[in-house]
């Protein structure tokens, strides 16, 4: 690293070219694909732009521009940026830049998921104890009780663990929206099945405070100005 240069974590500056989030960063590293100058990196290392930084041999420059887009996925499409992974959903976006899907939406659910380059908003969205909303439209197998569905609000035993107190409320006799604060594997579904119902059809409709709104499935769009406004920390800009 020159003197004088500004230094950040080896993680980050490779989240920054818009390749992975921070995350996935550590994991390659600590799997020994990334050099730095020659030599294997490890987690902590401190670069800066005159650094000459490597994955699996191939150098990676700098910083892009930020990309933030809003996807109704279709079900059947794989929530993942493992190229061999079939129909994995960045090349059925088919962006021109190198993006990745912040967090998860099941193979077999459908709706709202949001794509960026950006690895700081990843962990930002993801952390737990920021508690921000995701809501969703669930239709079950049969008319769902108002019992159900308060015991859906309450919380309820999953894998040995409680839910998060969660606002649900009535559609039809069997579909409710239910907006959750958390993200556990396959949680609805499982909260489902744990009181009797199979989730026919899970779509989500909104996360934090970017709607669905009038994309078919499988169309995208940028997200707007307003949207990344409250999205984004505020020390984060896009």
């Amino acid at each position: 690293m020159a003197a004088g240069a500004r230094s950040v974590r080896l993680n980050k500056f490779i989240s920054d070219t818009g390749m992975c989030s921070r995350r996935q960063a550590d994991q390659w590293i600590e799997a020994g694909r990334v050099t730095c100058n020659g030599a294997v990196a490890v987690l902590g290392t401190q670069v800066s732009d005159s650094d000459q930084v490597r994955i699996d041999g191939a150098l990676i420059g700098p910083k892009k521009s930020q990309i933030y887009i809003a996807l109704n996925k279709p079900v059947g499409i794989t929530c993942t940026s493992e190229s061999h992974v079939e129909g994995n959903i960045i090349a059925f976006v088919g962006h021109p830049e190198r993006i990745f899907p912040i967090g998860r939406l099941d193979k077999d659910s459908e709706g709202l998921i949001l794509l960026t380059n950006d690895g700081d908003i990843v962990n930002d969205i993801l952390r737990s104890e920021n508690n921000h909303e995701k809501e969703y439209v669930v239709r079950v197998d049969r008319p769902i009780t108002d019992l159900s569905l308060r015991m859906m609000a309450a919380g309820v035993r999953i894998r040995g663990e409680m839910t998060k107190p969660a606002r649900v409320t009535r559609v039809d006799p069997a579909t409710f929206r239910i907006v959750l604060t958390q993200g556990l594997n396959r949680q609805i579904r499982r909260m489902c099945s744990a009181l009797g119902y199979r989730a026919q059809r899970l779509q989500r409709v909104r996360i934090i405070n970017v709607h669905l709104g009038g994309l078919r499935p499988g169309e995208w769009r940028n997200l707007t100005e307003r949207e990344l406004t409250g999205l984004l920390p505020s020390s984060h800009g896009p």
